[in-house]
């Protein structure tokens, strides 16, 4: 099921914005999808750490576990807390031949760099992947998801964009079958309008909660937390 949805994606377009609340659980996913993508061969996989503003969870630091999976990463070293951006953005968002994938810092701060690269995003080639995590403190009650996405993406320029919500209901290492139910289940009533693409789950619960939901089911393979955070994320990776 992993893989249909990383071909459906990159069967309808070519560039894609992950972004969403702070915290929502972006960069994991970004990994996870560029490394499905890269699977299912084809068009160049190229993956851009745009993430200013987490120094310790970030894209790069699984740099070596994405390139070993044939995805392209680009980023550019910062020193101290300066601000930058990794070359060739614009070249790869123009170019057809390549699949890209931007992994921007959480809420409206860390999206605001990505507004110089609008004019390149808002084609039918380019859909945005809006991360929803119904228990993070912003993410409480419809006003608040609206309030959060309406900030993050007019910083980011992309409301002119499709979008795709992702479902990512969890609380960390504590995160069981039933809490992932219980948060689709809260999103859905929250933006009945806009139900989500899909649904992310630890690979160790990803089993269980595809056979209690008709929503396609991305399993998640934590790369960026540390073995001591990681929880049950960490101890289930070979399980599934």
């Amino acid at each position: 099921m992993h893989s249909d949805i990383a071909a459906r994606l990159i069967g309808k377009h070519k560039n894609f914005v992950l972004t969403g609340e702070a915290g929502s659980g972006k960069t994991e996913v970004a990994i996870n999808l560029a490394l499905r993508m890269a699977a299912e061969g084809g068009r160049e996989i190229h993956f851009f750490d745009m993430d200013q503003t987490k120094p310790l969870f970030r894209a790069r630091g699984a740099e070596e576990v994405l390139r070993s999976g044939g995805v392209h990463v680009h980023y550019q070293e910062q020193f101290m807390d300066a601000p930058t951006v990794a070359p060739a953005v614009s070249e790869r968002l123009r170019d057809s031949e390549s699949v890209v994938l931007l992994d921007v810092g959480g809420g409206a701060y860390g999206s605001h760099m990505i507004g110089q690269f609008s004019c390149f995003l808002g084609g039918e080639d380019t859909l945005v992947l809006y991360l929803v995590n119904p228990y993070r403190p912003w993410s409480g009650t419809r006003g608040d998801i609206e309030e959060t996405m309406r900030r993050v993406l007019g910083a980011a320029r992309l409301g002119g964009c499709a979008m795709a919500v992702v479902a990512n209901p969890n609380f960390g290492r504590d995160t069981s079958c039933d809490d992932i139910i219980g948060g689709l289940a809260a999103l859905e009533r929250l933006l009945p309008e806009t139900p989500a693409s899909f649904v992310c789950a630890v690979e160790g619960l990803a089993g269980a909660v595809g056979e209690r939901t008709a929503l396609p089911v991305l399993p998640i393979r934590l790369y960026t937390l540390p073995e001591w955070m990681a929880g049950s994320g960490a101890d289930l990776r070979d399980k599934e």
